[in-house]
């Protein structure tokens, strides 16, 4: 049994009177006296602090704007491409803000650990991203201790920070963090290794940014395939439909017959390589996998799909504690694809490491003899697979994309030559990606080391890491 013993003063004499056991568990109170033994200065001496704006819920859309980071944004370092938006004008009712390059996200809310993580904006647009309410800006100031925004990041990303958050945060399935807590943290100075830590994590996001732009090349690649580089669907208010198309289709909604949605599939059809439907291209996984209650699985959920393709911080838990709807048994090379409308973009590659990992019934996993992964990704992601998964939605209070939808998508038939380049574009992101994650993880390292061992020696292993 773990407890701590402590004078009453101490208790009494904390800013929220906090007496229960968790507040004085014996990690926070190890840590707590670890930093008292190296310089820290409070965060707020470091940094300005700005709630979010609280936007209405009934504003936000894919084709506003300004981009709105929520919660769930930070907690996953979505980019900023995946957030959901909302028109200039509500964003100038609420006499928002913007965010600029180097700013600092805080959640503030969230279940266990999600509260208090952090994200960093890196090179955004300009006037382009915001932040909603429960999410918190820091922004650095010009003279503080702290020489970066990079390097306070990485600190604050450390579990040192993160505990600390964690042990003021209330609640208890939802946790929140009030404003004084946050701005009281003791934040590590560690002049040392500062500089290093800021070269770590600008290079981290240089491979990231070399990531992206070649997934971009890759999804271009078959786009200009199909040729589409200029196309643009537009939705339109009214259009005419026969009868007999609704009775085909067994379908009344406008939303299905949008022209938008035939165009794509008309220019697909005049792909000079031929195109074929979805279902005698694939194989549909949809076996109802039941896991073995004290083995350990793998969990990917929605909230796990990197904007990429990639699968990241998933969860494993022994059957017994996996929720019910973890069905659907995953093999290296399977492509997995959002069913729910509102994370139809939702779509990765299974890699080596997720090899009989489980996903969600809420996914539908796929595997081809016609297509390499890589291709297979890049164009359910692309807009000839976005738009037809969006046409086939149906349903009212969960809209999704059924299994016999699914199968009636259109695709092109791509040349082989095709989709080697693309493969090897996809690799090599991926690569760059993981590396750049590597980068951000030697990083966090390093603050916890230099904080419980010394600085010299942290400053060598880390300039080894990053070379």
């Amino acid at each position: 049994m773990k407890y701590s013993i402590l004078n009453y003063k101490i208790v009494k004499e904390n800013i929220d009177f906090r007496y229960e056991s968790e507040f004085f568990l014996p990690k926070y109170i190890m840590q707590e006296n670890t930093l008292c033994k190296i310089d820290t200065v409070p965060l707020s001496s470091c940094v300005t602090f700005s709630n979010g704006r609280s936007f209405d819920s009934k504003e936000f859309c894919f084709d506003g704007d300004v981009y709105i980071a929520k919660i769930g944004d930070v907690t996953q370092k979505r980019t900023f491409q995946s957030w959901e938006m909302v028109h200039k004008k509500h964003f100038s009712e609420l006499n928002a803000t913007y965010l600029k390059h180097n700013d600092i996200l805080m959640t503030l809310t969230g279940d266990p650990p999600d509260v208090g993580k952090v994200q960093l904006i890196y090179k955004p647009p300009v006037n382009k991203l915001s932040w909603n309410q429960r999410v918190a800006l820091l922004r650095l100031k010009k003279s503080t201790a702290i020489s970066s925004a990079e390097c306070l990041f990485v600190i604050l990303s450390s579990i040192y920070c993160r505990n600390h958050i964690e042990r003021w945060a209330k609640g208890i399935r939802q946790r929140n963090v009030g404003n004084p807590a946050v701005l009281n943290m003791a934040v590590p100075i560690l002049s040392q290794i500062q500089d290093q830590l800021t070269i770590s994590v600008q290079s981290s996001f240089s491979l990231l940014d070399q990531s992206k732009e070649l997934y971009a090349q890759a999804e271009a690649l078959i786009i200009s395939e199909l040729g589409l580089t200029n196309w643009q669907g537009k939705h339109r208010l009214s259009f005419v439909k026969k009868y007999s198309d609704t009775v085909e289709a067994e379908r009344i909604d406008a939303e299905y017959f949008q022209p938008k949605y035939e165009e794509i599939i008309k220019a697909i059809k005049r792909y000079k390589g031929g195109w074929d439907t979805l279902g005698n291209l694939v194989s549909l996984n949809t076996n109802n996998f039941k896991p073995k209650e004290k083995q350990e699985y793998r969990y990917v959920e929605l909230a796990n799909i990197g904007t990429n393709g990639e699968i990241t911080d998933c969860i494993t838990e022994e059957g017994q504690h996996l929720p019910n709807r973890a069905r659907r048994k995953m093999e290296t090379g399977d492509v997995i694809v959002s069913s729910v409308e509102g994370s139809l973009s939702s779509i990765a590659m299974t890699e080596k490491e997720y090899h009989h990992a489980l996903c969600s019934t809420g996914f539908h996993v796929v595997n081809s003899k016609s297509y390499n992964s890589e291709t297979m990704l890049v164009l359910m992601k692309s807009i000839v697979g976005q738009l037809q998964l969006k046409k086939g939605c149906s349903g009212t209070i969960l809209t999704a994309i059924n299994k016999d939808e699914f199968r009636r998508i259109i695709l092109p038939i791509v040349d082989n030559k095709i989709q080697s380049k693309i493969q090897r574009k996809i690799t090599k992101s991926f690569q760059l990606r993981k590396e750049s994650k590597r980068l951000l993880e030697c990083a966090k390292q390093a603050v916890e080391v230099a904080i419980e061992e010394n600085e010299k020696t942290t400053l060598r292993w880390l300039k080894k890491q990053a070379s």
